[in-house]
């Protein structure tokens, strides 16, 4: 038998889990994000196929969606404990399947490791038992690594199954962009297209030594070899520790003086910090991100001189960065993160839980 890396991503999965819990919003436009009020400050969460047709996506401020959607849409506030516990039961039921090792990867996806000579038929039992379980849909990417399972997904959606391995890599994924990489985001896109590669294929191609001059010895290699579809093939079931926790606020109202900017740092670093305390693991570096208005984002780190437990020493040194911002400019979000040291044996994954008030 052979061994098979299946990535699982639910549909539309904020959203389904409103419609769920709201069977009469079932094909209307579902708009997911901070307070449900499209008149205030934040930014779309999620939004259901529906929506997106009217070109409304995550991340999305909510203004712009509600100038962007029909008279029927429908907005919503953001309800964190609901969308944690369906994750749960999704979770509870992959990994229930035999013979399959469940690596989480976010709220709302996976990837299973299975041994078999048929990950399609393990792809539709997967499906069944997760809407059998919840009555939430999900697309099931197959692949022989990671990298292209993981890939494979958006051409199953929504609610199929798609392979991709290094049998069809590049029929299917040659002449895409490169920004279509799992990977590959605008910054990369771009410092790619100046050294003429725009596509799949072109990266495959690409000299190598050219991409570790302009990403260095580590991510150059790794780009190269993204262009190939080439990943990790292991799933692991370690369970995921945290390496960090944030706070973040957009403000109704701009924030205007060196004042109002500190005693809100104060409360997001305070707020961060007894994210980290009830885990008892103590912070090693802090990090601050600013929103200026109308919406340049900036992000400035400071590790601390030794680890702490201190909620005091965890303030400061926010304090300390908001005091580097520039203070003629009026503040539209303000965001702090505390790095915490990994506990002995433990293996961090990048992602950080964000906890935001708006």
């Amino acid at each position: 038998m052979a061994a098979w890396v299946l990535h699982v991503d639910m549909d539309q999965f904020i959203a389904a889990v409103e419609v769920l819990r709201r069977p009469e919003l079932a094909g209307l436009p579902v708009i997911v994000g901070g307070r449900g009020d499209p008149s205030e400050r934040a930014v779309v969460s999620t939004a259901s196929y529906e929506a997106r047709a009217f070109g409304i996506g995550s991340g999305m401020p909510l203004k712009i969606a509600a100038r962007k959607a029909p008279p029927d849409a429908v907005f919503l506030a953001v309800d964190h404990e609901a969308y944690e516990q369906a994750s749960r039961e999704v979770m509870t039921t992959l990994r229930s399947l035999p013979g399959v090792v469940l690596e989480v990867i976010g709220w709302d996806e996976c990837f299973l490791g299975v041994e078999t000579d048929d990950p399609d038929a393990v792809a539709r039992r997967a499906q069944e038992a997760v809407h059998e379980a919840t009555g939430l849909h999900c697309s099931v990417g197959i692949g022989d690594n990671k990298i292209r399972a993981k890939i494979a997904t958006e051409f199953g959606k929504p609610h199929g199954v798609f392979r991709l391995t290094r049998e069809n890599w590049f029929e299917v994924m040659g002449e895409k962009s490169t920004r279509d990489l799992w990977g590959v985001g605008p910054k990369v896109h771009k410092r790619l297209a100046e050294h003429g590669i725009t596509s799949v294929r072109e990266l495959a191609d690409a000299d190598e030594s050219e991409l570790v001059a302009e990403f260095g010895p580590k991510m150059g290699v790794w780009y190269h070899g993204l262009g190939s579809g080439m990943g990790p093939e292991v799933v692991d079931d370690t369970p995921w520790v945290a390496r960090s926790h944030s706070r973040e606020t957009t403000f109704q109202q701009n924030l205007t003086t060196p004042a109002e900017v500190e005693q809100a740092v104060r409360e997001l670093a305070g707020e961060a910090f007894e994210d980290c305390a009830a885990e008892d693991r103590p912070v090693i570096r802090v990090h601050l991100k600013v929103r200026y208005a109308p919406f340049e984002t900036k992000t400035f780190g400071r590790k601390l001189t030794a680890p702490t437990m201190d909620r005091d020493d965890v303030v400061a040194a926010a304090v300390a960065l908001a005091a580097t911002l520039d203070q003629e400019r009026e503040v539209r979000l303000l965001g702090v993160r505390a790095e915490m040291a990994m506990p002995s044996g433990g293996d961090a994954v990048e992602r950080t839980p964000v906890r935001g008030r708006i």
